[in-house]
């Protein structure tokens, strides 16, 4: 049965007391509150916290109720080819029979969050005074990996050379994303040492972190507060001085002090869509600093719009809207860092903005769903520069030129697909491997979810097929390459919430591609992040 969940505060406070509609359909207080939770946790990233639908359809009670409860707790159990994954091995059929009554009913709203809520959350527990001059731990943190612990509300921080786990840090509920303080070719840190060195965590329940990575592993949480009820991505402005939060809900962005963790800004992103309609649930989904400009790129997701917001004064904020295309994700920049590259998932594009302009590039068609999480840019013999997307609705890999200046025929058009045997989430590569890697977790089959495989850049063929756990219950998810490009980390993620350190990460070589070792005693790993590749914006 449903277990009590780190967000049982947080739901509480976000959505309120409930009064429970006693016609039909209806559920008890109990079974009401456990499935709001259940919501939170796995359902409202792609159909919305009010439920009127994103990635995922709206479930809006006049379009469920329709569907009836059969047929929705059908659709809960085994997904849909649309690209909704079973959800027979994440709730018990309890939990999916109460979650088909609840989406039938009308959906509570949650309150707002103002500044001073926000304020009254921050902690400081390593006064920036006493910030070390040198790395304490005497270790290559250059290449340590930041692991996201997703069921704990921790993070875990290895050392990618000896491969020991140094800590398990208490951040928000399911980090979604965590971002360091990376290289910027126009602002730059007051210390340039700190480049790499401090992280940001986004948990899902709004809470932020702030990690020193060269404290010891005891000290190294240093700073938090709470910027949202619901919230994906997380930003630091090249100077150093400012972190950015992004609300799914409340719909809005904050401005954090990089150094106290802060607020100092609150602004919303409720607004008018590109199809010319009001949105009240606008969320924003990624958020990157510029490298080439003294800005963030927001991507607001029900509005189809890029917010390219200007740091240099955020007492007169200046903010540059940029009409792309619904529903907006997760990108990348390219190898110049001039051109972000971002999926539209729902349209089935991929969408590129100029953060030099300051405007829209180009748009270019995908299969379903594309997802190419942290991304991927490599030379292609034929195209060039090139970039690829895996996808959440089909098994394929998409690769498109991303060159405009060194190959104008080939930019921002497809160059080529690969067939894969399952759909995706992340796609990974570095300049000093031959092959590109794509997992296929969203595929229904265990087998298939639990391998990931190896695309070579220069004949366009899958090498290899890895598959990287056989455990029931548990799939193969998200590559990351160590600092120098000779390993590749994949974690093995147990489907299921699990609150036992049962998860690990498998470590290939990254030209043989043979397995090399296993970091074990981790709490169900997701996303990983090597300091180097993210900090000098290694693709």
């Amino acid at each position: 049965m449903f277990k009590t969940s780190l967000l049982s505060l947080a739901v509480g406070l976000a959505f309120g007391a409930t009064g429970v509609n006693a016609a039909e359909p209806s559920l008890s207080e109990a079974d009401f509150e456990k499935s709001k939770t259940i919501y939170f946790q796995h359902c409202a990233g792609c159909h919305g916290t009010l439920r009127k639908g994103a990635t995922g359809k709206s479930l809006l009670p006049k379009e469920t109720q329709k569907l009836g409860q059969e047929r929705l707790e059908k659709i809960i159990k085994f997904g849909t080819e649309g690209g909704m994954n079973n959800f027979s091995e994440i709730m018990t059929d309890a939990e999916i029979k109460a979650m088909a009554t609840y989406i039938q009913m009308e959906a509570p709203i949650p309150p707002e969050m103002s500044l001073a809520q926000m304020k009254s959350h921050t902690k400081v527990h390593v006064d920036p005074k006493d910030y070390p001059t040198k790395p304490l731990h005497g270790r290559n943190w250059k290449n340590f990996f930041v692991v996201i612990e997703r069921d704990v509300g921790k993070v875990a921080v290895v050392d990618g050379d000896t491969k020991e786990v140094l800590a398990h840090i208490p951040t928000g509920y399911a980090v979604h994303v965590i971002k360091a303080l990376e290289h910027n070719k126009v602002v730059h840190p007051e210390n340039p040492d700190d480049v790499g060195r401090f992280w940001y965590t986004q948990g899902r329940d709004g809470k932020m972190t702030k990690i020193d990575l060269w404290q010891t592993p005891d000290k190294m949480l240093v700073a938090e507060t709470k910027v949202a009820y619901d919230a994906r991505d997380v930003a630091v402005s090249g100077d150093g001085k400012y972190i950015i939060g992004g609300g799914y809900w409340p719909p809005h962005f904050v401005i954090v002090d990089a150094k106290t963790m802060d607020p100092l800004k609150v602004v919303s992103t409720r607004g008018v869509n590109v199809d010319g309609e009001y949105v009240n649930e606008s969320r924003v989904a990624a958020i990157y600093d510029t490298p080439l400009a003294s800005s963030w790129l927001v991507a607001m997701k029900e509005l189809g719009q890029m917010w390219q917001v200007d740091y240099s004064d955020i007492d007169n904020l200046r903010i540059d809207k940029m009409d792309t295309a619904k529903f907006l994700h997760d990108g990348f920049f390219d190898p110049t860092g001039r051109y972000f590259q971002i999926a539209a998932n729902a349209s089935n594009q991929m969408v590129v903005v100029d953060s030099v302009e300051r405007k829209k590039e180009a748009i270019i068609d995908t299969d379903k769903l594309p997802h190419p999480g942290p991304g991927a840019n490599w030379n292609d013999p034929k195209c060039g520069p090139v970039a690829g997307t895996t996808h959440l609705g089909v098994g394929k890999v998409t690769v498109w030129g991303n060159d405009p200046k060194g190959h104008p025929d080939q930019a921002w058009k497809v160059c080529y697909e690969v067939e894969t045997d399952g759909p995706g989430l992340f796609i990974r590569t570095h300049p000093n491997s031959k092959y590109f890697w794509a997992d296929q977790t969203k595929h229904p089959e265990p087998e298939i979810q639990q391998s990931v495989q190896v695309i070579d850049k220069e004949t366009r063929k899958i090498v290899k097929t890895i598959q990287v756990t056989d455990k029931p219950g548990y799939a193969a998810v998200h590559q990351e390459f160590n600092a120098d490009g000779t390993e590749v980390w994949v974690s093995v993620w147990n489907m299921k919430d699990s609150k036992e350190p049962n998860g690990e990460m498998v470590i290939y070589d990254a030209n043989t591609l043979e397995e090399k070792g296993r970091v074990k005693g981790l709490y169900a790993p997701t996303g990983k992040f090597n300091v180097t590749i993210r900090s000098e914006h290694v693709t």
